[in-house]
């Protein structure tokens, strides 16, 4: 007589371990990818540091045969009552920007906007200006007795940045 021995039939949650499998290759893979990238960073770091620092650097141009005469700055076009100022706090001392808003706004000069730097320690006050408002930078330099050396274009803004001013004035240390 043949017996038959029960068959027990196995559960095997298969669908449960598929899940538990693939959440956590996919964990694996979000660390692998964030651990890579940090690596990246970290060996690109110095190349990427060095080039912008190469870039920062004037260059050295060759002098022709003949110098041209220097490009003439176009003259201020808007009157001071137009020209807008940014002022930004550089020198960590509180309350540096209002009180640099109160002398600017005294020549005439509307103050859009007094807010701080991207960080502190500017040994001295820079000014920037919009493309096209050179004019009115030299103006505003000679009125506030600025040398003309630290006027410049907009460095690390964009115009969009600026609401509405043509000239950033950082405030340093010493004027």
């Amino acid at each position: 007589m043949d017996s038959v021995a029960p068959q027990v039939e196995l559960v095997r949650p298969w669908r449960t371990a598929t899940l538990v499998a693939a959440t956590v290759a996919g964990i694996e893979l979000v660390l692998l990818v964030v651990a890579g990238s940090v690596l990246l960073g970290r060996s690109l770091a110095p190349h990427v540091h060095a080039a912008a620092a190469r870039a920062a650097l004037p260059t050295k141009h060759h002098a022709p045969a003949t110098n041209p005469a220097p490009r003439p700055i176009a003259p201020a076009r808007l009157p001071r009552s137009r020209t807008g100022v940014l002022i930004l706090n550089g020198n960590g001392v509180q309350g540096a920007a209002a009180q640099a808003a109160t002398i600017i706004g005294a020549r005439g000069y509307p103050v859009t906007a007094t807010r701080n730097a991207p960080r502190d320690g500017y040994s001295t006050w820079r000014l920037m200006a919009a493309p096209g408002y050179a004019g009115e930078a030299i103006r505003f330099a000679k009125d506030l007795d600025l040398p003309r050396a630290q006027v410049g274009p907009l460095d690390g803004m964009t115009v969009r940045q600026l609401h509405g001013a043509k000239l950033v004035l950082i405030v340093g240390i010493s004027k």
